[in-house]
Parts: structure tokens; C-alpha cells; sequence
């Protein structure tokens, strides 16, 4: 068969007609959990209960499909979000140094947040600044060349600030 006869539009028109209303909403799912962590910061099981009862989806089922994403969080995340790249680059110049000073200094392990919401650490595999390596980001910033405890001092301060 050649490209020329493939009816597009009557495939997708038969595509329309064997999607049932349980795939269609599966199909908003994502967005929608998307829409809930941007408002909330995360994905309270509340939320996901009334989620459920509203598109008629299993809590299992929108569990599964969030769990499966790292984008989505079921717990409260910090205001600062503390990434430190842990890529080759950035590994062999020191970054698990910086990580072990963030982690004594705050008190928290990879991926924990501080009790007071104002700090969640976690770790990447790349920033993609390997030129800067050791990189760590600080929401959607990042710092570079962090190689003296004197920037490292600096990096702490700052995200202390509120």
C-alpha cells in the first residue's frame, strides 16, 4: 500500500469511535494532575480522591499512572528546591562533597524536605553545564564552579534566605 491511500482521516475518525469514555479520560489525566501539583505543590491524596470520583478512574489507577512520572510529588515539596547534579563532570569535581555539607547543614537526607517547608533537597543525574561542574541549582537557578567552602558558604546562605 502506498502512503498516498491511506485515508487519514477515516483512521482517525475509527480511532475516535473505539476510544470508550474510560480511555478519554485517562487522556486528561496527566494534564490534570498536572494542573493540581502546580496549584497545590503536590498531589494530596484529597485531591486525587475527588479526582477519582470525578473522571470515575480507580485511586490504583491514577496512583499508577503518577507514580510512574518523577514530575509528580505526593508530598509537600520545599520553596526552594535544591538540586545537586551528581553526572559524571559534576561528580568527579566534588559534588558529592556539596551534597554531604547540604545535607548536614539542613538536616536532611536526598530527597527530603526540611520540617518547615522551606528546603527540599534532591539529586540529579545532569544539569547539562558539565563546563561548571560541580553544578547545583536552586530552583531555577544554577551555580557553578562550586569548588571553595567559601562559595559553598555562600550557596547555603543563600538558600537560608527567605
Amino acid at each position: 500500500m502506498k502512503v498516498e491511500e491511506i485515508d487519514v482521516n477515516g483512521q482517525i475518525g475509527r480511532i475516535g469511535k473505539i476510544l470508550d469514555e474510560r480511555e478519554k479520560k485517562r487522556g486528561i489525566l496527566i494534564q490534570t494532575l498536572q494542573q493540581i501539583q502546580s496549584a497545590l505543590g503536590y498531589l494530596p491524596e484529597e485531591s486525587v480522591r475527588q479526582l477519582s470520583q470525578k473522571l470515575k478512574l480507580s485511586m490504583s489507577e491514577i496512583f499508577s499512572v503518577a507514580s510512574f512520572y518523577r514530575m509528580f510529588y505526593f508530598k509537600p515539596r520545599g520553596k526552594k528546591i535544591v538540586k545537586v547534579c551528581l553526572g559524571t563532570a559534576c561528580y568527579v569535581r566534588g559534588s558529592k562533597k556539596v551534597l554531604n555539607a547540604l545535607e548536614q547543614e539542613f538536616n536532611i537526607k536526598n530527597g527530603e524536605t526540611t520540617e518547615d517547608l522551606a528546603l527540599t533537597l534532591e539529586t540529579v543525574g545532569c544539569v547539562g553545564c558539565c563546563g561548571l561542574a560541580p553544578v547545583t541549582t536552586i530552583n531555577e537557578n544554577v551555580l557553578g564552579e562550586i569548588t571553595g567552602s567559601g562559595k559553598l558558604r555562600g550557596i547555603i546562605q543563600s538558600i537560608r534566605e527567605k
